[in-house]
């Protein structure tokens, strides 16, 4: 059978035995992972991230489970936890250099710089939610995975799934709507 007409799951068991058949994987989902990712935190950092999230789908194959034909929920669950990750180990070396210095801590928008062509007081609404609710909504929205993909990304019951993302949806409105009083 040809790579092309292989699903992934069949290319991750085949590449057990030949891991040159993972190949197929990496150049089917790079650039949806990659956009994604470019999205969240820039195209600088996608490009690392992107590359870490196939290393290490790669690394953990074997724990690969075939609920479905696709590995895109898997790799973008793998390349969200590797963003949050990312951003722990950010945001800790900033507080020890804050420490250092002995100077004020960043602002919100140094440890969590908007994403290529956001800006503005979407970008900052994003930056304040709950990073649950907003893992969620955006691998809704940029990673366009359905609710039980995103359950199966981020290791959640689709119920969890969908009260995060309508939580999201609400606090983006309230956060996005303008001040009745300030209308005055």
């Amino acid at each position: 059978m040809l790579a092309t007409q292989a699903t992934d799951a069949e290319l991750i068991s085949r590449s057990l035995a030949e891991p040159e058949a993972f190949a197929a994987i990496f150049e089917r989902h790079y650039a949806d992972v990659h956009r994604y990712l470019a999205r969240r935190i820039g195209s600088h950092g996608a490009d690392d991230l992107a590359a870490a999230t196939f290393t290490t789908a790669f690394a953990q194959r074997r724990r690969f489970v075939p609920q479905h034909d696709s590995a895109r929920p898997w790799l973008f669950g793998i390349a969200t936890k590797l963003l949050l990750g990312e951003r722990r180990r950010e945001r800790r070396m900033l507080q020890r250099i804050a420490r250092l210095a002995a100077q004020e801590r960043p602002s919100l928008g140094a440890v969590y710089p908007g994403p290529d062509g956001l800006d503005g007081p979407l970008a900052a609404a994003l930056r304040a939610m709950n990073p649950g609710r907003r893992d969620a909504l955006l691998l809704l929205a940029w990673a366009e995975l359905s609710y039980e993909e995103i359950a199966v990304a981020l290791s959640l019951r689709v119920g969890t799934v969908r009260s995060r993302i309508s939580r999201a949806r609400r606090e983006l409105r309230e956060r996005l709507q303008p001040d009745p009083k300030e209308a005055r």
